[in-house]
């Protein structure tokens, strides 16, 4: 059973503009806590054992944040990896094993995620498996979502579903990835390919806080709890 949880949060923040300016976005405030506190809180109440986040972006701000909460770093101040790479250097930190991210620029209602992956979660049949909204449930999201679902629960690119930054993954074809800087979309594809990639619902309400517009939309939905 997947128990190490990488959390992303080395982004430049772009989209925040002049809140980013003095600080990494994963330490903005949202409903009178940091972003990326809403994230480890969902990590540690689904009993993750192993919790690392990436820090590239202003990293001494956010190395300083993490300590007291016991999360090890994935240093990644010398060169910006993207997700696929970024997950690639912290493997030796994770373990062995399918792991969990989760995007750290998110706030959520109903279930934790987590402990619904890792519940649904079956190695035999999957190489991936995603937590994801209907479209009307992204708050603050602005596509046209990422997956369709069929009713074995498989995933196909599409438009219709939202995926939420939160999935477990088996980690093989990321070690042996000949690059160091890549998107996660890199080992998807292939996963796609395999037709091993697998898909549950949320049952709750998901807000990407990644622009600042999500910011006041993340502190409704948290207030209203739907």
């Amino acid at each position: 059973m997947p128990n190490a949880i990488m959390i992303f949060a080395a982004g430049f923040g772009t989209r925040m503009g002049a809140l980013t300016s003095d600080r990494p976005k994963p330490l903005i405030p949202v409903a009178g806590r940091p972003l990326i506190d809403h994230a480890i809180a969902l990590a540690t109440s689904a009993g993750i054992g192993k919790i690392v986040a990436n820090v590239h972006y202003l990293p001494d701000q956010m190395i300083t944040h993490l300590a007291p909460h016991g999360i090890a770093i994935s240093d990644e101040r010398d060169e910006i990896l993207e997700t696929g790479g970024g997950l690639k250097k912290a493997l030796p930190m994770l373990g062995d094993g399918p792991v969990i991210t989760l995007n750290s620029d998110a706030v959520w209602t109903g279930s934790n995620p987590i402990t619904r992956l890792k519940a649904a979660w079956d190695p035999e049949r999957m190489d991936a498996l995603m937590a994801l909204v209907p479209r009307e449930n992204a708050i603050g999201y602005t596509r046209n979502g990422d997956f369709i679902l069929d009713e074995a629960g498989r995933l196909t690119r599409g438009e219709g579903l939202v995926y939420t930054g939160c999935q477990i993954i088996k980690t093989d074809l990321l070690a042996h990835h000949n690059k160091t800087c890549f998107s996660m979309w890199d080992i998807w594809q292939q996963i796609l390919d395999q037709r091993r990639m697998f898909g549950i619902l949320h049952d709750g309400h998901w807000c990407d806080v990644g622009h600042p517009g999500g910011i006041e939309l993340a502190e409704n939905l948290l207030e209203t709890n739907v």
